[in-house]
């Protein structure tokens, strides 16, 4: 169910950041995910260890989970939140070239948190590009979407 009016923007057209200060706390959990293709070469030399800039998976996983942390400086009308937990995962599809990457972020707040989900998706899928463009610049980020939330007043929704 789609909104009627756009939160972020005031009376005035304009934007800004919405006051939560009044909402009550509660559990909130948020999965996004997305895909990366690449040569199949490239997928070789990830699944065996042997790219020049070193494991480019445990390198994603740690820059996934920074990006949630950090989502609030990248995205301008973000609250800041605490997280209490970022779950990475990594599956390499052989068949179609591709890791496929999933983020699952949890806070207890007034907030939710799909935005720190997709940015950890995002930057964890760029962190691959990045660590393996010198072999392969042709390789396309896809799909990045959110397919679960749930707390706060929406409730839950699931996409897949």
């Amino acid at each position: 169910m789609m909104e009627e009016k756009l939160t972020h923007i005031d009376k005035n057209g304009r934007p800004h950041m919405v006051n939560v200060g009044d909402k009550p706390d509660t559990k909130r959990i948020a999965v996004a995910k997305g895909s990366i293709y690449m040569a199949p070469e490239t997928l070789k030399r990830i699944k065996e260890g042997s790219i020049a800039k070193g494991d480019v998976l445990s390198v994603a996983q740690v820059a996934g989970i920074m990006a949630a942390k950090n989502t609030a400086r990248n995205i301008p009308m973000c609250h800041n939140i605490f997280i209490t937990g970022v779950d990475m995962d990594f599956r390499i599809d052989e068949e179609n070239s591709a890791v496929h990457i999933e983020a699952s972020a949890s806070t207890t707040g007034k907030t939710g948190i799909e935005m720190e989900s997709l940015n950890a998706v995002a930057i964890a899928a760029l962190t691959i590009y990045d660590m393996c463009k010198a072999i392969d610049r042709g390789m396309r980020i896809t799909d990045i979407r959110l397919v679960k939330k749930d707390g706060g007043k929406s409730g839950l929704f699931v996409a897949e």
